[in-house]
């Protein structure tokens, strides 16, 4: 249904694809993951409106396909007075609407033939969208993500997240035949993320959904698309299935690449040799002989494995701080929060200047107002140690961003002398030399959040209040923050709903229930996860797997490929059993 074949294109400050290709069938659920920056939007609008974009190869889509789309910028109208089930029907109530208006004019028109045409245009579009049974489709969508209760709330009333769901139902509801969503997770808590699974599972038609979730792409599709380094690869199957096979892939790679390397190295000492022999002996045949033996060398070194999808680049995330001694960085003590209703009551808790710690709890619980309250310090219920230094990443992004800046201006005005010592630092995480001179407004979601961090990563704070770190960032650039936070010397207090997070890097959560927070271990934590939405099985299955693949990497170090094979033989079947 939609075919990419040979696609180029580029903006005029940086390449984005080089000749990609790939197909879109019916059925198809499809992740399309890369790294932030790597140009997955920008292929989505194109995907969308082709006729907008100049580009080189073939685009065909066709142009009678119904799309359903969610962006990943959608924000709530609070001014909206409309039902939730009103707002999901409009599209079917306008139809109605028009359908009984023709047929009050039919009755006293006499130009009938022309009604009659109109009048079936708009059945033949109210029977297209699934109009028939809209209302208990709706219901069951509702239920489906876990929101029946809300069916006669008003849109206005819903948190971020509802919301983000309500629209998924929305699109999904008129039946498109191809649905796109741009980090439809983004900001959901983890029942949100739950509801999102489950109705992208329901959903009978073909799908492309831009995202970085771990827990959406083990459990919801079963095609990838992997965008990196202006190159395309497409599989067949599951996340999982596609991870297994680039470890693989790895595995061979490295072991040809340090052939490659062997013969590379023998031969560059032959050359070595012979150009020796050839300032004292001038005679032609060693002439001969040298120049053939460079040309073997040139197509060695050509012919070097390229691997854009195995080797793929990690940020360096580093958090510097002065050590001090373990005391208590933050107190809170009877903090109480309200808007129209109440928030947080009598909450209560203190973090010392080692803890790593997960702020937890639905969305519009008052989790980043109260993180925002802390950065601000100025109530008399929250008291930072004045040895404490404290960093704010926010989930606004232009609030700790000045998005008319270039990237290079940012950075010059927080201390950085030269330009060098810009791009040097900013290499680290991920920036190359060609989007210095761009204005912050025109990066990815995730390419703004990896520059707060690089800002926070040289401001030496000792303790880091992060508003949803992970969001927009790719799964590489979610890893090496988790590992960052693993190995800061200060105190971390982090909001987030991103599970993998949570549990690979803080030491406990705060939980927020029933208008207040308490302490709960990680392991407690965990258990309350996996009962809720997993068998018992699967957390020991992950974890085994996990400890698998810790194992195939330090192989890979050592470069024992026979050990190496032998633990993905081991891997393959936990994959089976989960």
């Amino acid at each position: 249904m939609i075919k990419v074949e040979n696609l180029s294109f580029s903006f005029p400050q940086k390449d984005l694809y080089n000749k990609i290709s790939f197909t879109l069938e019916e059925g198809q659920h499809c992740a399309f993951i890369g790294t932030s920056g790597s140009g997955k939007s920008t292929l989505i609008d194109m995907i969308m409106d082709p006729e907008s974009f100049m580009y080189d190869g073939k685009l065909e889509v066709d142009p009678n396909l119904r799309i359903g789309y969610v962006s990943q910028f959608s924000k709530l109208d609070k001014s909206k007075e409309i039902t939730v089930f009103e707002y999901i029907a409009e599209e079917f109530i306008k139809l109605q609407n028009e359908i009984t208006s023709i047929c009050a004019e039919m009755e006293s028109s006499e130009d009938i033939d022309v009604l009659l045409e109109k009048y079936q245009q708009k059945l033949d579009s109210f029977e297209a969208i699934g109009g028939d049974d809209f209302e208990n489709n709706i219901k069951k969508k509702l239920n489906l993500a876990n929101l029946t209760k809300h069916e006669n709330l008003m849109v206005s009333m819903l948190s971020g997240g509802e919301f983000k769901l309500i629209q998924v139902i929305k699109e999904m509801l008129t039946s498109p035949e191809l649905m796109i969503m741009d980090e439809p997770d983004v900001f959901l808590d983890f029942e949100n993320l739950n509801s999102l699974k489950n109705l992208i599972n329901s959903h009978k038609g073909m799908m492309l959904v831009i995202t970085h979730n771990r827990y959406l792409l083990n459990h919801c599709f079963n095609k990838i698309i992997h965008l990196e380094n202006t190159e395309l690869q497409e599989f067949d199957g599951r996340y999982i299935d596609y991870n297994f096979s680039l470890l693989q892939t790895k595995i061979e790679l490295q072991e040809l690449a340090i052939a490659d390397d062997e013969e590379i190295e023998r031969n560059e000492a032959i050359v070595e040799k012979l150009r020796n022999v050839a300032t004292v002996f001038t005679d032609a045949a060693r002439g001969k002989s040298l120049k053939a033996r460079v040309s073997l060398l040139e197509r060695l070194e050509a012919r070097r494995i390229k691997a854009p999808f195995v080797d793929i680049k990690q940020p360096q995330i580093r958090f510097v701080t002065d050590e001090i001694e373990e005391t208590v960085a933050l107190t809170v003590n009877d903090y109480s929060v309200s808007f129209d209703e109440l928030l947080l009551e009598h909450v209560n808790f203190e973090i010392k200047s080692t803890d790593k710690v997960a702020l937890i709890g639905a969305n519009g619980t008052g989790k980043t107002t109260l993180l925002r309250d802390i950065y601000k310090n100025n109530q008399d219920s929250i008291k930072i140690n004045e040895e404490i230094k404290v960093a704010f990443l926010s989930q606004l992004q232009g609030e700790m961003l000045n998005e008319s800046n270039t990237v290079l201006d940012e950075f010059f005005e927080i201390g950085f002398k030269t330009s060098d010592e810009i791009k040097s630092h900013l290499l680290n995480y991920g920036f190359e030399e060609e989007i210095m001179n761009q204005k912050i407004g025109s990066l990815s979601g995730g390419e703004k959040n990896m520059l707060q961090l690089a800002k926070i990563s040289v401001s030496k704070a000792n303790m880091l209040l992060l508003d949803e770190p992970t969001s927009h960032l790719d799964t590489y650039s979610q890893i090496a923050l988790e590992k960052a936070i693993e190995n800061y010397k200060g105190a971390v207090l982090m909001i987030s709903h991103d599970f993998y997070s949570v549990v690979n890097c803080v030491d406990y959560v705060l939980i927020i229930e029933d208008k207040t927070i308490r302490k709960m271990s990680i392991r407690k934590f965990r258990k309350m996860i996996y009962e809720k939405h997993f068998n018992k099985d699967y957390l020991v299955m992950e974890q085994k797997k996990k400890d698998v693949e810790t194992k195939i990497e330090l192989a890979l170090k050592n470069t024992d490929f026979a050990e190496a094979k032998v633990l993905a033989e081991e891997l393959e079947e936990l994959i089976k059993l989960l």
